[in-house]
Protein backbone atom coordinates (compact mmCIF):
# COMPACT_ATOMS: atom_id res chain seq x y z
CA UNK A 1 0.00 0.00 0.00
CA UNK A 2 1.33 3.28 -1.01
CA UNK A 3 2.59 5.85 1.91
CA UNK A 4 0.78 9.04 2.61
CA UNK A 5 2.64 12.14 1.50
CA UNK A 6 3.02 13.00 5.20
CA UNK A 7 4.49 9.39 6.40
CA UNK A 8 6.57 9.86 3.17
CA UNK A 9 8.32 13.01 3.70
CA UNK A 10 8.32 12.02 7.49
CA UNK A 11 10.87 9.26 6.97
CA UNK A 12 12.44 11.33 3.63
CA UNK A 13 13.81 13.84 6.33
CA UNK A 14 15.07 11.42 8.34
CA UNK A 15 16.55 9.26 5.69
CA UNK A 16 14.66 6.09 6.62
CA UNK A 17 13.22 3.69 3.74
CA UNK A 18 10.10 4.87 1.85
CA UNK A 19 8.00 3.61 -1.34
CA UNK A 20 9.20 6.53 -3.56
CA UNK A 21 11.16 9.99 -3.77
CA UNK A 22 9.06 12.72 -1.96
CA UNK A 23 7.16 15.44 -4.57
CA UNK A 24 6.93 18.98 -3.87
CA UNK A 25 7.12 22.51 -6.30
CA UNK A 26 6.80 26.27 -6.15
CA UNK A 27 5.40 28.12 -8.98
CA UNK A 28 5.65 31.60 -10.12
CA UNK A 29 2.48 33.60 -9.19
CA UNK A 30 1.07 34.03 -12.93
CA UNK A 31 1.75 30.47 -13.33
CA UNK A 32 -1.12 28.76 -12.43
CA UNK A 33 -3.13 31.69 -14.07
CA UNK A 34 -1.72 30.69 -16.91
CA UNK A 35 -2.43 27.18 -17.29
CA UNK A 36 -5.84 27.60 -15.76
CA UNK A 37 -6.31 30.00 -19.04
CA UNK A 38 -5.07 27.06 -21.22
CA UNK A 39 -7.41 24.65 -19.84
CA UNK A 40 -5.33 22.37 -17.73
CA UNK A 41 -6.18 23.36 -14.46
CA UNK A 42 -9.43 24.11 -12.98
CA UNK A 43 -9.87 27.98 -11.50
CA UNK A 44 -8.66 27.48 -8.22
CA UNK A 45 -7.55 24.06 -8.42
CA UNK A 46 -4.96 23.30 -5.51
CA UNK A 47 -2.18 22.71 -7.60
CA UNK A 48 -0.81 20.08 -4.19
CA UNK A 49 -3.71 18.52 -5.29
CA UNK A 50 -3.56 18.18 -9.09
CA UNK A 51 0.02 17.42 -8.94
CA UNK A 52 -0.39 14.63 -5.93
CA UNK A 53 2.67 16.80 -4.09
CA UNK A 54 3.39 15.35 -0.43
CA UNK A 55 3.99 18.67 1.57
CA UNK A 56 2.22 21.90 1.29
CA UNK A 57 3.02 24.88 3.86
CA UNK A 58 1.99 27.76 4.78
CA UNK A 59 3.40 31.50 5.51
CA UNK A 60 1.43 33.03 8.59
CA UNK A 61 3.82 35.93 9.63
CA UNK A 62 4.13 39.52 8.70
CA UNK A 63 7.64 40.87 9.72
CA UNK A 64 6.67 44.41 8.56
CA UNK A 65 8.39 46.87 11.46
CA UNK A 66 6.26 49.53 11.72
CA UNK A 67 2.51 47.76 11.01
CA UNK A 68 0.60 50.93 11.29
CA UNK A 69 2.63 52.90 8.56
CA UNK A 70 0.36 53.29 5.40
CA UNK A 71 3.11 52.99 2.33
CA UNK A 72 4.21 55.93 1.18
CA UNK A 73 3.65 56.40 -3.15
CA UNK A 74 6.56 58.50 -4.30
CA UNK A 75 6.05 57.54 -7.93
CA UNK A 76 3.91 55.59 -9.93
CA UNK A 77 3.71 54.51 -13.82
CA UNK A 78 1.56 52.88 -16.06
CA UNK A 79 3.52 49.40 -14.66
CA UNK A 80 5.24 50.06 -11.48
CA UNK A 81 4.66 51.73 -7.92
CA UNK A 82 7.72 53.39 -6.08
CA UNK A 83 6.97 53.20 -2.89
CA UNK A 84 8.12 53.68 1.18
CA UNK A 85 6.97 50.75 3.54
CA UNK A 86 7.00 49.52 7.17
CA UNK A 87 10.43 48.96 7.13
CA UNK A 88 11.06 52.56 6.04
CA UNK A 89 12.16 50.70 2.95
CA UNK A 90 11.73 52.64 -0.68
CA UNK A 91 11.10 49.92 -3.31
CA UNK A 92 9.60 49.78 -7.07
CA UNK A 93 6.85 46.93 -7.11
CA UNK A 94 5.65 45.84 -10.45
CA UNK A 95 1.83 46.26 -10.82
CA UNK A 96 0.97 44.16 -13.86
CA UNK A 97 3.17 40.74 -12.42
CA UNK A 98 3.81 39.22 -8.95
CA UNK A 99 7.73 39.86 -8.99
CA UNK A 100 10.36 40.73 -6.32
CA UNK A 101 10.45 44.18 -5.97
CA UNK A 102 13.66 46.43 -6.67
CA UNK A 103 15.76 47.53 -3.82
CA UNK A 104 15.91 51.40 -4.03
CA UNK A 105 17.13 52.59 -1.36
CA UNK A 106 16.70 52.47 2.51
CA UNK A 107 16.48 54.67 5.73
CA UNK A 108 17.85 52.13 7.69
CA UNK A 109 21.44 52.36 7.00
CA UNK A 110 23.32 51.47 10.40
CA UNK A 111 22.90 50.48 13.84
CA UNK A 112 21.26 54.08 14.81
CA UNK A 113 18.83 53.89 12.43
CA UNK A 114 18.12 50.40 13.48
CA UNK A 115 17.84 51.17 17.20
CA UNK A 116 15.75 54.27 16.33
CA UNK A 117 13.02 53.23 13.59
CA UNK A 118 13.01 49.14 13.72
CA UNK A 119 14.07 47.37 16.88
CA UNK A 120 11.46 48.95 19.27
CA UNK A 121 8.45 47.50 16.68
CA UNK A 122 9.92 43.91 16.98
CA UNK A 123 10.16 43.70 21.24
CA UNK A 124 5.98 43.46 21.43
CA UNK A 125 4.50 39.86 20.24
CA UNK A 126 1.66 41.81 18.64
CA UNK A 127 -0.92 39.22 17.72
CA UNK A 128 -1.87 40.98 14.22
CA UNK A 129 1.32 40.10 12.96
CA UNK A 130 0.18 36.76 12.92
CA UNK A 131 -2.24 34.67 10.35
CA UNK A 132 -4.28 32.31 12.77
CA UNK A 133 -6.86 31.38 10.40
CA UNK A 134 -4.73 31.08 7.21
CA UNK A 135 -2.36 28.87 9.24
CA UNK A 136 -5.88 27.36 10.72
CA UNK A 137 -6.64 26.52 7.11
CA UNK A 138 -3.57 25.49 5.29
CA UNK A 139 -3.48 22.93 8.57
CA UNK A 140 -6.72 21.30 7.85
CA UNK A 141 -6.08 21.23 4.16
CA UNK A 142 -2.76 19.29 4.90
CA UNK A 143 -4.33 17.23 6.63
CA UNK A 144 -7.50 16.34 4.69
CA UNK A 145 -5.06 15.37 2.25
CA UNK A 146 -2.69 13.31 3.95
CA UNK A 147 0.04 15.86 3.35
CA UNK A 148 3.38 16.89 5.29
CA UNK A 149 2.53 20.27 6.45
CA UNK A 150 5.16 23.15 7.08
CA UNK A 151 4.93 26.09 8.58
CA UNK A 152 6.71 28.25 6.46
CA UNK A 153 8.74 31.87 6.89
CA UNK A 154 11.52 33.42 6.62
CA UNK A 155 14.91 33.48 9.41
CA UNK A 156 17.18 36.12 10.55
CA UNK A 157 19.13 36.62 7.20
CA UNK A 158 16.00 37.31 4.93
CA UNK A 159 14.51 39.28 7.82
CA UNK A 160 17.63 41.64 8.08
CA UNK A 161 18.18 43.14 4.19
CA UNK A 162 14.24 44.36 3.97
CA UNK A 163 15.19 46.21 6.83
CA UNK A 164 18.61 48.03 5.66
CA UNK A 165 19.00 46.39 2.31
CA UNK A 166 22.25 43.70 1.31
CA UNK A 167 24.91 46.29 1.03
CA UNK A 168 24.27 47.78 4.42
CA UNK A 169 24.06 44.78 6.34
CA UNK A 170 27.27 43.33 4.16
CA UNK A 171 28.88 46.59 5.35
CA UNK A 172 27.79 45.92 8.88
CA UNK A 173 28.84 42.59 9.05
CA UNK A 174 32.07 44.01 7.98
CA UNK A 175 32.04 47.39 10.15
CA UNK A 176 29.95 46.40 13.24
CA UNK A 177 29.53 42.65 13.14
CA UNK A 178 27.82 43.44 17.25
CA UNK A 179 24.98 45.47 15.16
CA UNK A 180 24.30 42.35 13.31
CA UNK A 181 24.49 40.44 16.13
CA UNK A 182 21.74 42.10 17.81
CA UNK A 183 19.44 42.18 14.65
CA UNK A 184 19.97 38.55 14.46
CA UNK A 185 19.32 38.14 17.78
CA UNK A 186 16.35 40.57 17.95
CA UNK A 187 14.48 38.57 14.47
CA UNK A 188 15.40 35.11 16.20
CA UNK A 189 13.47 36.08 19.24
CA UNK A 190 10.53 37.56 17.76
CA UNK A 191 10.02 34.52 14.94
CA UNK A 192 9.88 32.36 18.24
CA UNK A 193 8.17 34.07 20.66
CA UNK A 194 5.43 34.27 17.30
CA UNK A 195 6.01 30.48 16.43
CA UNK A 196 4.71 30.04 20.62
CA UNK A 197 1.76 31.57 20.10
CA UNK A 198 0.56 30.20 16.98
CA UNK A 199 1.26 26.50 17.68
CA UNK A 200 -0.14 26.71 21.31
CA UNK A 201 -3.26 28.20 19.70
CA UNK A 202 -3.10 26.21 16.50
CA UNK A 203 -1.27 23.07 17.08
CA UNK A 204 2.09 22.42 15.47
CA UNK A 205 2.80 21.63 11.87
CA UNK A 206 4.69 18.35 10.89
CA UNK A 207 8.27 20.19 10.01
CA UNK A 208 9.93 24.20 9.44
CA UNK A 209 10.53 25.25 6.47
CA UNK A 210 12.99 28.35 6.56
CA UNK A 211 13.73 30.86 3.58
CA UNK A 212 17.39 31.90 3.68
CA UNK A 213 18.95 33.03 0.56
CA UNK A 214 22.63 33.31 1.08
CA UNK A 215 24.14 32.89 -2.13
CA UNK A 216 24.75 34.29 -5.33
CA UNK A 217 26.65 33.38 -8.08
CA UNK A 218 29.51 30.80 -7.05
CA UNK A 219 29.83 32.76 -3.87
CA UNK A 220 27.75 32.77 -0.89
CA UNK A 221 26.85 36.17 0.72
CA UNK A 222 29.28 36.15 3.80
CA UNK A 223 32.31 33.89 4.70
CA UNK A 224 31.84 30.77 6.50
CA UNK A 225 33.47 32.16 9.55
CA UNK A 226 31.32 35.44 9.17
CA UNK A 227 28.47 32.97 9.33
CA UNK A 228 29.47 31.12 12.32
CA UNK A 229 29.62 34.13 14.25
CA UNK A 230 26.68 36.44 13.36
CA UNK A 231 24.53 34.69 11.66
CA UNK A 232 24.71 30.92 13.05
CA UNK A 233 23.67 31.19 16.37
CA UNK A 234 20.52 33.05 15.38
CA UNK A 235 20.03 29.95 13.48
CA UNK A 236 20.66 27.23 16.00
CA UNK A 237 18.85 28.66 18.64
CA UNK A 238 15.38 28.66 16.01
CA UNK A 239 16.50 25.54 15.03
CA UNK A 240 16.57 23.78 18.27
CA UNK A 241 13.70 25.45 19.00
CA UNK A 242 11.91 23.27 16.26
CA UNK A 243 13.43 19.95 17.51
CA UNK A 244 12.17 20.55 21.13
CA UNK A 245 8.67 20.12 19.63
CA UNK A 246 10.00 17.43 17.27
CA UNK A 247 10.07 19.36 14.67
CA UNK A 248 12.69 18.83 11.20
CA UNK A 249 14.13 21.96 9.81
CA UNK A 250 14.24 22.85 6.05
CA UNK A 251 16.18 25.39 4.99
CA UNK A 252 15.67 27.04 1.35
CA UNK A 253 18.92 29.06 0.15
CA UNK A 254 19.19 30.50 -3.42
CA UNK A 255 22.45 30.75 -4.53
CA UNK A 256 25.52 28.92 -3.99
CA UNK A 257 25.67 28.30 -0.52
CA UNK A 258 27.78 25.56 -0.40
CA UNK A 259 30.70 26.59 2.23
CA UNK A 260 28.12 27.40 4.46
CA UNK A 261 26.30 23.90 4.38
CA UNK A 262 28.67 22.30 7.25
CA UNK A 263 27.67 25.22 9.63
CA UNK A 264 23.73 24.78 8.89
CA UNK A 265 24.10 21.35 9.93
CA UNK A 266 26.05 22.04 12.92
CA UNK A 267 23.07 24.78 13.59
CA UNK A 268 20.60 21.89 13.01
CA UNK A 269 19.25 21.49 9.20
CA UNK A 270 17.88 18.37 8.53
CA UNK A 271 17.36 19.09 4.83
CA UNK A 272 18.77 21.82 2.32
CA UNK A 273 16.39 22.90 -0.62
CA UNK A 274 16.43 24.27 -3.94
CA UNK A 275 20.22 23.75 -4.90
CA UNK A 276 20.27 26.16 -7.74
CA UNK A 277 22.67 24.60 -10.29
CA UNK A 278 23.21 27.91 -12.77
CA UNK A 279 24.81 29.64 -8.95
CA UNK A 280 27.27 26.48 -9.28
CA UNK A 281 25.31 24.19 -6.48
CA UNK A 282 25.40 20.40 -7.21
CA UNK A 283 23.25 17.63 -5.91
CA UNK A 284 25.17 15.02 -6.80
CA UNK A 285 28.30 16.62 -4.92
CA UNK A 286 26.36 17.52 -2.24
CA UNK A 287 24.57 14.10 -1.62
CA UNK A 288 28.03 12.44 -1.77
CA UNK A 289 29.50 14.48 0.71
CA UNK A 290 26.48 15.58 3.32
CA UNK A 291 24.06 12.39 2.26
CA UNK A 292 24.73 11.01 5.51
CA UNK A 293 23.55 13.95 7.45
CA UNK A 294 21.16 15.51 5.66
CA UNK A 295 18.26 15.32 3.17
CA UNK A 296 17.76 17.30 -0.16
CA UNK A 297 15.05 18.90 -1.65
CA UNK A 298 15.62 20.33 -5.69
CA UNK A 299 18.66 20.71 -7.58
CA UNK A 300 17.14 20.06 -10.83
CA UNK A 301 17.78 22.58 -13.83
CA UNK A 302 14.64 24.89 -13.90
CA UNK A 303 16.39 25.96 -17.26
CA UNK A 304 15.35 22.82 -18.69
CA UNK A 305 11.51 22.82 -17.85
CA UNK A 306 11.99 26.81 -19.12
CA UNK A 307 13.33 25.62 -22.65
CA UNK A 308 10.90 22.54 -22.27
CA UNK A 309 13.30 20.43 -23.34
CA UNK A 310 11.82 17.16 -22.85
CA UNK A 311 15.43 15.32 -24.01
CA UNK A 312 17.26 17.67 -21.69
CA UNK A 313 14.75 17.27 -18.83
CA UNK A 314 14.96 13.33 -19.12
CA UNK A 315 19.06 13.30 -19.47
CA UNK A 316 19.32 14.89 -16.12
CA UNK A 317 16.63 13.22 -14.15
CA UNK A 318 18.16 9.90 -15.13
CA UNK A 319 21.50 11.23 -14.48
CA UNK A 320 20.45 12.40 -10.63
CA UNK A 321 17.75 10.71 -9.09
CA UNK A 322 19.18 7.12 -8.88
CA UNK A 323 22.11 8.82 -6.68
CA UNK A 324 19.96 11.42 -5.15
CA UNK A 325 17.16 8.65 -4.09
CA UNK A 326 20.41 6.16 -2.49
CA UNK A 327 19.68 5.40 0.89
CA UNK A 328 16.31 7.81 0.95
CA UNK A 329 16.51 11.32 1.40
CA UNK A 330 15.65 13.13 -1.28
CA UNK A 331 12.67 15.21 -2.68
CA UNK A 332 11.66 16.09 -6.05
CA UNK A 333 11.80 19.75 -7.20
CA UNK A 334 13.18 22.13 -9.82
CA UNK A 335 16.16 24.46 -8.36
CA UNK A 336 14.20 27.28 -8.59
CA UNK A 337 10.43 27.73 -9.18
CA UNK A 338 8.58 27.05 -12.68
CA UNK A 339 7.52 30.23 -14.47
CA UNK A 340 5.12 30.92 -16.92
CA UNK A 341 7.89 30.03 -19.85
CA UNK A 342 7.55 26.49 -18.83
CA UNK A 343 4.22 24.72 -20.48
CA UNK A 344 1.88 22.63 -18.35
CA UNK A 345 2.51 19.71 -20.61
CA UNK A 346 6.35 19.79 -19.33
CA UNK A 347 6.16 20.15 -16.22
CA UNK A 348 3.71 17.27 -15.85
CA UNK A 349 6.56 15.44 -17.85
CA UNK A 350 8.68 16.32 -15.41
CA UNK A 351 6.83 14.78 -12.74
CA UNK A 352 5.72 11.54 -14.19
CA UNK A 353 8.91 10.79 -15.48
CA UNK A 354 10.85 12.13 -12.21
CA UNK A 355 9.19 9.47 -9.93
CA UNK A 356 8.81 6.69 -12.34
CA UNK A 357 12.52 6.82 -11.88
CA UNK A 358 12.20 7.68 -8.03
CA UNK A 359 10.08 4.51 -7.17
CA UNK A 360 11.60 2.03 -4.94
CA UNK A 361 12.11 -1.58 -6.04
Amino acid sequence: MPMTGKERISNILKRKPVDRIGLYEHFWGDTQKVWTDQGHIKKDEDLATHFGFDMSGCWAFNYVANMDFKNEVIEEDAETKLEKDGNYAILRRHKLHNATPEHVDFTVKDRAGWEELIKPYLLKTDRRRINFEGYKQAKEAAAKNNRFFCWSGVNVFEQMHPICGHEYMLMGMALDPDWIKDMTNTLSDLNLRLMEVLFAECGKPDGIWFYEDMGFKERPFMSPEMYGDMVQPAHKKTFDYAHSLGLPVIVHSCGYVEPLVPGLIEAGMDCLQVIEIKAGMDLLRLKKNFGHKIAFCGGMDARNLVANNKDAIKKELQQKIPAAMKDSGYILHSDHSIPTDCKYETYRYFVDEGLRLGTYK
